[in-house]
């Protein structure tokens, strides 16, 4: 699967869908699935022995992870 737009990703999305998006592994998805949002994981449902997500909790996970970085970088006051 080569590197794709998030506009061109379906609305429901597999681990490696996001690997790919990423460009980082599987194992490193199925982590982040393991951890809770508010510890940095990716929001994920369950479809049998499956995970997946919504389209719309993975571009606010990208977001919060952007705005994560904002607050680390900006000045103290």
């Amino acid at each position: 699967m080569d590197k794709q737009s998030l506009d061109s990703l379906p609305e429901i999305l597999t681990a490696q869908h996001i690997a790919t998006y990423l460009t980082i592994s599987r194992r490193r998805v199925y982590e982040l699935f393991q951890l809770v949002p508010a510890a940095g994981g990716i929001a994920n449902f369950d479809i049998g022995f499956s995970k997946r997500v919504d389209k719309v909790d993975f571009v606010n996970w990208i977001n919060a992870r952007k705005q994560e970085k904002v607050k680390k970088n900006s000045p103290q006051q």
